[in-house]
């Protein structure tokens, strides 16, 4: 696909994927009186709706490799790679209930923060050292309690293909406090869709689920398991393309 038409369906995307999420806080803010339960159908519907305006208009295909790991329902922590903005949307199409772990500032956002808390996703100040992990850890406790799937970005911020970033130490506290399983995952979404990239490149997008890590671990071992799990399943799916872009890159 040549350069021109990939950016003209990359141009059409962008526009259509905020207005559909503009649209989407529209018509969300109105269901804050009704229970959580209303809202995560709703942000599942936005959600496979994104991905259909992925696969239609930019040629993007998602492929999900391990979807038996997935909790079908209960509490859980999802340990995910974070390459792009595509995998702050995914889990609200692939869990039942899930919970993001987000930048504080991102839940002050009008209307879309009010139905984020309302879904009971998780705050976190990145630079309130302590103080902050504990009370990421004691909202954690809170939402496992509920029921939700816990989604969390070990590395805290998106990293590019074939870049690795230290693991920040709150996903194993929080795996400590709750006595939930851990389930890694690796992804090449930052191939098709960059960090603050206008282009989006088409080809099959990978999430890879990988098998749940029980609970009960001390939290060095946890990491290690985990980060170890992610990198090895990254390093596959960049062997399997070669580490090349994917086609009209």
């Amino acid at each position: 696909m040549s350069d021109f038409l990939t950016g003209l369906r990359s141009a059409l995307f962008n526009l259509l994927f905020f207005t559909f999420t503009a649209l989407a806080v529209i018509f969300g803010v109105p269901l804050l009186p009704f229970p959580p339960g209303v809202m995560h159908r709703f942000l599942r519907g936005w959600a496979k709706g994104v991905l259909w305006l992925l696969r239609v208009v930019c040629g993007i295909r998602l492929r999900v490799t391990g979807a038996e790991n997935l909790p079908v329902d209960g509490p859980a922590i999802i340990a995910a790679q974070h390459q792009s903005a595509f995998d702050t949307v995914v889990w609200h199409a692939l869990l039942p209930r899930p919970s993001y772990v987000m930048k504080e500032e991102l839940m002050r956002i009008p209307g879309w923060g009010a139905m984020a808390r309302h879904v009971h996703s998780i705050p976190v100040d990145r630079e309130g050292g302590a103080s902050s992990l504990k009370r990421l850890v004691r909202a954690a406790r809170e939402t496992a309690a509920l029921g939700y799937q816990i989604v969390i970005f070990p590395e805290g911020t998106r990293s590019a293909p074939g870049e690795r970033q230290p693991w920040q130490p709150g996903f194993a506290a929080m795996a400590a406090a709750t006595a939930l399983p851990v389930v890694p995952v690796a992804t090449d979404s930052g191939r098709f869709w960059g960090r603050r990239a206008f282009t989006k490149r088409p080809g099959v997008l990978t999430v890879a689920v990988l098998p749940p890590i029980p609970p009960g671990l001390p939290r060095a071992e946890l990491t290690v398991r985990a980060e170890t799990a992610v990198v090895e399943a990254s390093a596959l799916l960049e062997r399997a393309t070669g580490g090349a872009d994917p086609p009209g890159a």
